[in-house]
């Protein structure tokens, strides 16, 4: 049996969640544009804890969403995750936001479902998934515009689900596109995906590992571009 504690900073959701293999036994959480979490999760840890009537010592893993997202909310998570599995001495999981997004698909008619985060302005984080929840394209950000996607509408249903959905709705024409605009990244999605990992023992390094900064990483190439453009 494993038991996971399961955290989700990224987004304005601030979710904690304990599971036994794979099964959410205690959850709480709450989304506010206020971002809250420093506030919120350590009490929320206790919470979820008294609930199940589990102590830390009976923790075998913590997991932990690593982005995209916000970068305030992901230090938070990343740095409670972290100081739990040093302290407690076990190991520690990450769980691609966008990933644990797509699992609140129940649709069994659609063809894709594409998870989208709203970055800034029309930006956003995506990522594609086939009707099985199965990875086809990597995460991007991107800016939204009458053509994005239109490869996999052409080709059936396609779920955009996430608070970036709403910048596509007013864009996109195609009568393939179906919207949850309500979605967050909850830890109630990532519980299946955590204990998958810890069976397959595959936990991050406690030492090296950092959240997923997309947008950092594309303003920073962006910058050194325009830096070794000749005018």
């Amino acid at each position: 049996m494993a038991v996971i504690l399961n955290l989700e900073t990224a987004t304005t959701n601030c979710s904690v969640s304990l599971a036994k293999d794979g099964e959410t036994i205690a959850i709480k959480e709450h989304n506010t544009p206020n971002y809250s979490h420093s506030e919120q999760l350590h009490v929320f840890i206790q919470e979820v804890l008294k609930e199940a009537a589990v102590s830390f010592s009976d923790i075998d893993a913590v997991a932990v969403s690593k982005g995209p997202g916000s970068y305030t909310g992901l230090r938070i998570g990343v740095s409670a995750a972290k100081g739990l599995c040093f302290s407690l001495d076990i190991p520690l999981i990450s769980i691609p936001t966008l990933e644990s997004l797509a699992q609140q698909s129940k649709s069994k008619d659609v063809n894709f479902i594409i998870p989208l985060l709203d970055a800034r302005r029309m930006e956003v984080y995506s990522q594609v998934f086939d009707g099985r929840k199965q990875a086809i394209r990597e995460t991007l950000a991107e800016i939204i515009d009458e053509n994005s996607f239109a490869e996999y509408a052409d080709k059936g249903n396609v779920l955009l689900i996430g608070s970036g959905a709403e910048k596509c709705k007013d864009l996109l024409t195609s009568p393939n596109f179906i919207y949850d605009l309500s979605a967050v990244p909850s830890t109630d999605n990532m519980a299946v995906l955590s204990f998958k990992k810890f069976r397959a023992s595959d936990f991050e390094n406690l030492a090296y590992f950092e959240p997923y900064y997309l947008k950092d990483f594309i303003i920073q190439t962006k910058k050194k571009a325009e830096v070794s453009t000749p005018k």
